[in-house]
C-alpha cells in the first residue's frame, strides 16, 4: 500500500491519501478524541501523541497536529493507516457516519431560493477547491445579508482561511447573489 502525503495551506496540518476511498460520501471531522469513538481509523490516529485532529473526505484523510513537529508524527500516521487498511477494519463503525456535527441550518423560508443558489455554489465551485487542500466548507446559516459557513479539516484554524472566505467566497457569492453583503464563519 502506498500512501501519499501532501502539504495544505494550514501548515498545522497534512492531507494523507491512501489511494483508496475513505468515506462513500460526505465528510467526518473528529476535532477531539471523544468525536473519534466513532472511527476506529481516528483512535487509532489520536493514539499517536501530538495529534489534534482528524477529518475524513471521500479519498484523503487530514491530521492536524498539536504542538509536536510533521518529521516525529508523520511515520507514526503513515503506520496507523497502513495499519488500519491491513486490519480490514471499517473506516467508521456501523451506526455512525459522515453526519453534520449537530448544528441546525438557520434562514428566513421566505430566503429559500437565495440558500439553495448558497448551497448549489458551494456545491459545485467552492467544495472541491476546498477539498483538494484537505478540507470542507459547510454551510450553517444565512440572515440579513450574511452567509454563516463552517470550516473543516484543514480549513479549521487555517492562517489563509480568512482570505479564502473574504476574498474567494464572498466575492463569488456578491458576484452571483447580489442579497449577500458577507460571508463569516462559524
Amino acid at each position: 500500500m502506498f500512501i501519499q502525503t501532501e502539504a495544505t495551506p494550514n501548515p498545522a496540518t497534512l492531507k494523507f491519501m491512501p489511494g483508496r476511498t475513505v468515506l462513500e460520501e460526505g465528510t467526518l471531522h473528529m476535532p477531539n478524541v471523544e468525536a473519534a469513538r466513532q472511527s476506529p481509523l481516528a483512535e487509532r490516529l489520536f493514539g499517536i501523541d501530538g495529534v489534534a485532529g482528524v477529518f475524513f473526505g471521500n479519498d484523503f484523510i487530514t491530521v492536524t497536529k498539536g504542538g509536536s513537529e510533521w518529521p516525529h508524527l508523520k511515520p507514526a500516521i503513515l503506520g496507523a493507516i497502513m495499519e488500519h487498511y491491513m486490519s480490514g477494519q471499517p473506516i467508521v463503525r456501523s451506526g455512525a457516519g459522515a453526519v453534520p456535527d449537530g448544528e441546525e441550518e438557520f434562514f428566513d423560508p421566505a430566503d429559500a431560493e437565495t440558500v439553495d443558489t448558497i448551497k448549489e455554489l458551494l456545491e459545485t465551485r467552492v467544495r472541491p477547491a476546498v477539498a483538494a487542500d484537505g478540507g470542507d466548507i459547510t454551510f450553517r446559516g444565512f440572515k440579513d445579508g450574511v452567509v454563516y459557513l463552517a470550516m473543516q479539516g484543514s480549513c479549521a484554524g487555517c492562517p489563509s482561511s480568512t482570505a479564502t472566505l473574504k476574498h474567494g467566497i464572498q466575492n463569488l457569492m456578491r458576484h452571483f447573489l447580489p442579497d449577500v453583503r458577507e460571508v463569516q464563519a462559524i
